[in-house]
């Protein structure tokens, strides 16, 4: 039977061992902070409204899709504000705002929190790459670094889902 493969960092940890001092490392509470949003609903959709971002919003068909496509678009609306060299505000107390001022969007059905990882200094670093794959990424995109950056969030992502069902399982 194959032996499991093992990650190790420069540091010497393990690779579940790196993720857990990144989840719990000072700075990652920085990183993460939740924004006030509500769901309205007019005849036929639903949308998503940030009153600390205004443009900020998204829709959906339902109050779940819509919910599920406000983080994605909170995301996209503070990366945009910080290449563009903007200040992002901080998040208002989900209790200290009132969904009637400036609501032109419908009847509301909840006041909700979006969580969001929040856009911060870049830093360049040295990466070694099979040559295929740096052949198979640069087809698809033109941007090695964004690829990157996706690809390490959404594995991420996916290994604190996984560190959660597990944990569930116990």
């Amino acid at each position: 039977m194959p032996r499991p493969l093992q990650i190790r960092t420069e540091s010497g940890l393990g690779f579940t061992e790196a993720l857990h001092q990144f989840e719990h490392h000072s700075d990652v509470s920085a990183m993460n902070k939740n924004y006030p949003a509500f769901i309205f609903r007019d005849d036929d959709a639903f949308t998503v409204i940030f009153p600390d971002l205004p443009g900020c919003l998204t829709f959906g068909s339902t109050a779940d899709e819509a919910f599920n496509n406000a983080r994605e678009a909170l995301e996209g609306h503070l990366a945009a504000m910080h290449d563009e060299h903007m200040p992002i505000p901080e998040p208002s107390a989900l209790e200290a705002i009132d969904p009637e001022d400036g609501n032109e969007a419908g009847i509301l059905v909840t006041k909700v929190l979006v969580p969001a990882v929040m856009p911060g200094k870049t830093v360049r670093t040295n990466v070694t790459i099979e040559e295929g794959l740096l052949v198979a990424i640069d087809a698809v995109t033109p941007n090695r670094s964004a690829f990157f950056t996706t690809a390490a969030r959404n594995e991420l992502s996916r290994l604190r889902a996984a560190r959660k069902e597990s944990r569930r399982d116990i």
